[in-house]
């Protein structure tokens, strides 16, 4: 069997890895670095910077550890540590690629037909590939908002504030999910003056009401200015400065800043090829997939940002995964039993204290009139956070109120990101809150916050 992949991220490598120990013959086409969005603008050089913020952070809070140290900031070494992880990297999954079994190919590739695509070759040239199936992989690109001024100098995106030469002194951020709010918390910690601003009525709007307070709350107590159901209507230029106009409640509001950060989320990168033209259905969320990721024709599947809903790097890997599996169940000599549940997808926010979730909300419980029961502990009661100097955060989890069974988890504090995996794997097997209940957790750890919360 013959495999085409066009986009090498996460769900184009790591599908073309998986395809190749299965013995599928690949050619892996990348219009672009290797790692996608995510190694390279977006996931990882964002975490490189979380880290130095965090470390900076703790070295200003060195005192109440006994601790008697000056800091000083050099952004310029931040940003090149950035690069070289980056880079290191970039490496890795280039040496991965030197399977036997797969071809890399640099360019990019519209469709000819349903199992022919042309690569304009990036060193000049084309070259046409033929196989068995398609898989399209090709990601997301910052979207922004259509107002007046959003053109200027100075307002960026995503991609381009990872290419900042030095820190603004004052940032507005537009946009208070994942990537706002990231941004925003790194900046503080480097001394900006942080604003967000904020179309919905609570930031993080697809996450539990209960962690999105309390995370405004802290954020908001290190000094970003976070105001919430304000419309933005322009941005201006003010000497060398920017100034964005936006209506609260009807009352014309403004914010000065060096920057502007747009950051009200990313779109499928539908004109990157010619889906229409291929007979692909698509639609503004993104090319239209069944259940196992199978576009309208056959043999062309598409999963990751391309889908729209849940951009995320994992869900990309393990929807590409679900393609594979698929295509694998029809071949009799390399069958696949697909056991992911792409309903169980956590997410993380590296903001400082981390948040992060998996399964339903308590909204959405009322949402479908699920009867449920909500159980509480918190960061303050625990030994480790304690000793940590991490008080601040908490943990939620939502069970059935007559069975029992696991139907989420929010966490928000130190290492959420890490911790919210226990409770997803508990709940892929169907475990109830007497399961996480009856696990023993070792003493001081974080993770007790969750077995407290299952005893609350």
């Amino acid at each position: 069997m013959k495999l085409t992949i066009i986009g090498a991220g996460p769900g184009g490598y790591e599908t073309a890895l998986s395809a190749a120990r299965h013995g599928i013959e690949v050619t892996l086409v990348s219009d672009g670095p290797l790692g996608g969005t995510c190694l390279n603008e977006g996931c990882i050089p964002t975490k490189a910077l979380c880290r130095a913020a965090e470390v900076f952070e703790t070295c200003k809070e060195a005192a109440q550890f006994g601790i008697d140290t000056s800091c000083t900031f050099d952004f310029q070494r931040v940003m090149a540590r950035k690069e070289a992880v980056v880079s290191q990297l970039r490496d890795g999954v280039a040496f991965l690629m030197k399977h036997k079994l797969i071809t890399l190919v640099y360019g990019r590739a519209r469709f000819v037909d349903a199992h022919t695509v042309r690569v304009a070759l990036a060193e000049g040239g084309e070259t046409e590939v033929v196989a068995d199936f398609i898989f399209v992989a090709t990601g997301s690109e910052p979207a922004s908002l259509p107002i007046p001024g959003a053109e200027l100098p100075g307002v960026v995106t995503s991609r381009e504030i990872l290419s900042l030469s030095e820190i603004p002194a004052r940032l507005c951020v537009i946009g208070a999910g994942v990537i706002g709010l990231e941004f925003a918390s790194v900046f503080a910690s480097f001394g900006t003056e942080v604003m967000v601003v904020e179309y919905c009525r609570d930031i993080l709007p697809r996450f539990d009401v209960d962690l999105s307070k309390r995370l405004k709350q802290s954020l908001s107590k290190r000094g970003i200015c976070i105001e919430t159901s304000a419309q933005v209507q322009e941005i201006s230029r003010v000497g060398d400065a920017l100034e964005v106009h936006y209506l609260q409640k009807d009352k014309p509001c403004s914010v000065v800043a060096d920057r502007v950060l747009m950051a009200v989320g990313r779109r499928p990168a539908l004109s990157s090829m010619n889906f229409d033209e291929a007979g692909i259905a698509c639609d503004r969320r993104g090319v239209k997939v069944n259940g196992y990721m199978q576009t309208s024709i056959p043999s062309v599947y598409a999963f990751g940002d391309i889908v729209g809903g849940m951009m995320l790097a994992h869900a990309a890997t393990f929807q590409g995964l679900r393609a594979l599996n698929h295509v694998l169940a029809g071949q009799p000599a390399e069958g696949a039993v697909d056991a992911i549940d792409l309903s169980l997808v956590p997410a993380a926010v590296f903001t400082r204290p981390e948040a992060a979730m998996v399964g339903m909300t308590e909204e959405e419980c009322k949402e479908k009139e699920l009867a449920y029961k909500a159980f509480k502990s918190f960061y303050r009661a625990n030994g480790k956070a304690l000793s940590l100097g991490e008080p601040d955060g908490f943990c939620k989890i939502l069970a059935g109120a007559e069975d029992g069974r696991l139907l989420g988890c929010h966490l928000f504090g130190a290492h959420a990101a890490d911790l919210v995996h226990e409770v997803a794997a508990l709940m892929s097997k169907g475990a109830t809150l007497a399961d996480l209940q009856a696990l023993i957790h070792a003493h001081p750890t974080l993770s007790e916050v969750i077995q407290a919360a299952a005893h609350a």
